[in-house]
This record gives structure tokens, sequence and C-alpha cells, in this order.
């Protein structure tokens, strides 16, 4: 855990949120993957700032997935500079789920492989 830029207070309210999937940072890397819907993330970065394994990257969205948005989604994507959130390093997910109860558009959801 060499993160720098972890929003300790955002990780604790989402350690106690009641709705937290997962196992709690008790699985094995790669066991879970965490999935993003991009027609629903507007990159606020929430998953990037509890995840204690850099996971996510908030970046601009790549092309490909901007044009396979529905037209709502790709209007709401441009009105948030086409940001979201990518998962580089989803193999070292241990699917503490902070990700799922931090991000605020609820966008992400973890899925066991």
């Amino acid at each position: 855990m060499s993160r720098e830029s972890i929003d300790k207070e955002k990780a604790r309210r989402a350690a106690k949120h009641p709705d937290r999937p997962g196992e709690e940072c008790r699985a094995e890397p790669g066991l879970y993957t965490p999935v993003v819907n991009r027609a629903r993330c507007e990159g606020k970065r929430d998953c990037v700032e509890v995840c204690p394994y850099d996971v996510f990257e908030v970046r601009r969205m790549d092309d490909a997935d901007f044009n396979a948005l529905g037209f709502f989604a790709r209007l709401k994507s441009r009105a948030h500079g086409r940001q979201t959130a990518y998962t580089p390093n989803a193999d070292q997910c241990k699917a503490c789920g902070l990700c799922v109860v931090a991000c605020p558009e609820k966008a992400i959801e973890l899925v066991r492989k």
C-alpha cells in the first residue's frame, strides 16, 4: 500500500457502509474484478481515493467506450469532460468493496471471476 493520495476519511466511511460487498479485503488478488458502468461513471475519483490497492485511474474515456454509450450517456459524459474510471490494476483487487460504496453514481460492481 504505497498510496499517498488515499482519502482515509472517505475510506473509513465506505468501510462502515452496511451495503459494502466483497470479502473485506480478504480475497485473493484477482479473484474479483471491479466493473465500471461507463454510462453512470462521472469520473469523480472517489474510487481512486478509497482503493488501498491502486486498482483505479480516472482519465478521458477511450473513443470506443464513448461510442458504445447511448445518446444520453454520451451527453452526460461530455458534460463531465469524458472522464471515467478505468481499472488498469484490476488483478490487484482484494474485494474490499470500498469502491462500490464510495462511488456516488453507483457505477462500480464487484464481479467474481
